[in-house]
């Protein structure tokens, strides 16, 4: 039996985590295919760039991709409600308001995790994100700032931007510390707090709570799935992507492929985008994983890694970078 036997259908998520210089469309459509029922994230792009900038480049999304969300960054009701009409209008399926991001220019420009001493603002900016978008409104956050660890201010937080409409909360089960710790640092230091997600869930039963932070592995995934409705992973997704297939195997249903026939199913993606002039390094920088622990894991990487940035790599690179692993065909 699946392991998402317990939780509906529709509101089992399984998630991978916006990542700034890494979500982007082409790690999006692998992950696609690795992971079908999964929720896809873009990169975090602030409200202002999605109003003024290239929406065309910031909003680049490929029909595969869906279901995807646009995580957006901002503080102010108004700009935040326009980007996220422009979000739905471009496709995305839901739009998602950071909460939780630590870093100093984050924090400088008044949005991210400093958001969560504000929760009348968030409930604003959620509330006329929510009336300018047809598609649902959700937030990120953190548990907490700096030494705030009272689970009252974390429960009015949530309930405050729960009246405001929103129904599913991604939670980073620990403190954002503002002052002190680099971005990374934050991702590692504070501890993880995973019972408050819990209690959360169990307070709040009609809110769909997903949790995230430091989940390594399937069995640690899976064990979430006892008290909340989903899990997010973030770099271990990234860092071995099949990781990201054997789960949503194992909650979804379906086969489960080789690394070399997901691979494989990823060649027309790729020469696609070297037909319009999309360099190799752009794309296959997110498969450097894809064999890691594995016999020629090291090689697969290596041959990517040099190759890649070279004028003229294409798809042979990827197939000399194959051939140096111990695989099984490719096949679907």
């Amino acid at each position: 039996m699946p392991a998402s036997a317990a939780i509906p259908a529709e509101q089992l998520r399984l998630s991978v985590a916006p990542m700034m210089d890494w979500t982007d469309t082409h790690c999006r459509v692998f992950h696609r295919l690795l992971a079908p029922h999964a929720r896809l994230y873009s990169e975090m792009v602030h409200a202002n760039a999605v109003i003024h900038g290239d929406r065309a480049r910031l909003l680049a999304l490929d029909p595969v991709e869906h279901p995807v969300a646009l995580q957006l960054g901002g503080s102010e009701p108004a700009l935040l409600a326009q980007a996220a009409r422009f979000g739905a209008e471009h496709g995305f399926d839901e739009i998602n308001l950071n909460c939780g991001c630590p870093s100093d220019r984050v924090q400088a420009g008044r949005f991210g995790a400093c958001l969560m001493r504000e929760p009348a603002l968030v409930a604003d900016s959620v509330a006329a994100m929510i009336e300018a978008s047809p598609v649902p409104v959700t937030v990120k956050c953190r548990l907490g700032v700096d030494d705030d660890h009272e689970w009252t201010h974390f429960l009015r937080f949530i309930d405050t931007i729960a009246d405001a409409g929103c129904r599913m909360f991604v939670v980073h089960a620990r403190n954002a510390w503002l002052k002190g710790l680099s971005p990374k640092e934050n991702r590692e230091v504070p501890p993880l707090r995973y019972d408050w997600a819990y209690q959360l869930k169990r307070e709040r039963p009609a809110l769909q709570i997903i949790v995230n932070g430091g989940i390594a592995d399937a069995a640690e995934a899976t064990a979430h799935l006892d008290h909340v409705d989903g899990a997010m992973l973030g770099r271990a997704a990234y860092h071995t992507p099949y990781l990201l297939h054997q789960l949503d195997v194992a909650w979804f249903g379906g086969p489960l492929r080789s690394r070399a026939a997901l691979l494989g199913a990823f060649r027309p993606h790729v020469e696609a985008q070297l037909a319009r002039g999309v360099f190799l390094k752009h794309i296959t920088r997110h498969l450097l994983g894809l064999f890691s622990g594995q016999p020629g894991g090291r090689a697969f990487r290596q041959i990517l890694s040099e190759g890649a940035h070279k004028p003229g790599a294409d798809w042979s690179l990827v197939e000399h970078a194959l051939s140096l692993t111990e695989r099984e065909p490719i096949t679907s």
